[in-house]
């Protein structure tokens, strides 16, 4: 069974977060954060992983989220505004960092399953979250629409991070 994702966990952690509409500053800094620690996490993957298939997935988290996450600094920047943190995009910087130990005390097969495991049920819940609360509260349509763009891709990475958990042939 794939562990409890970091998004998942923070949710749960912070329920008046989870269940309260987020404004449009909130939910751009969340899903900034969201896909700066997916980056991060594929830079790792490159670092231990000598599996293939595990490193291109790697690159292409860290070209996909980049790409979402640099047309959202030029969506700020032409609207003057200023993402705002809050506690959802908090327990997720939190979270990560428990994330990366247990990461970086991994190698091999382990590393590469813990990986792969992560990013299927990362990509899950940033799917659902995005589908059915970020694109919902989303009150300006350009983060609206970057964010309807962004889940096409997202829910790519869903299908590939599936096909790399059963490529890999993980013990549940």
């Amino acid at each position: 069974m794939i562990r409890i994702t970091l998004i998942a966990a923070a949710l749960a952690a912070t329920p008046a977060v989870a269940q309260d509409q987020m404004n449009d500053l909130q939910i751009a800094h969340t899903a900034y954060t969201a896909g700066q620690l997916d980056i991060r996490y594929a830079h790792l993957a490159l670092a231990v992983s000598e599996n293939e298939g595990v490193r291109a997935f790697a690159e292409t988290m860290i070209r996909d989220h980049s790409a979402v996450n640099e047309a959202a600094v030029a969506l700020i920047t032409e609207l003057n505004v200023t993402p705002e943190d809050n506690d959802l995009s908090r327990a997720l910087v939190d979270g990560a960092a428990a994330k990366r130990a247990e990461f970086v005390a991994l190698s091999g097969k382990d590393f590469d399953c813990a990986y792969a495991a992560n990013e299927l049920g990362y990509h899950q819940v940033v799917n659902q979250t995005v589908e059915n609360k970020f694109i919902p509260w989303a009150t300006v349509e350009p983060l609206k629409a970057l964010l309807s763009d962004a889940l096409v891709t997202f829910k790519v990475h869903e299908g590939h991070a599936e096909e790399m958990v059963a490529g890999l042939q993980c013990a549940s």
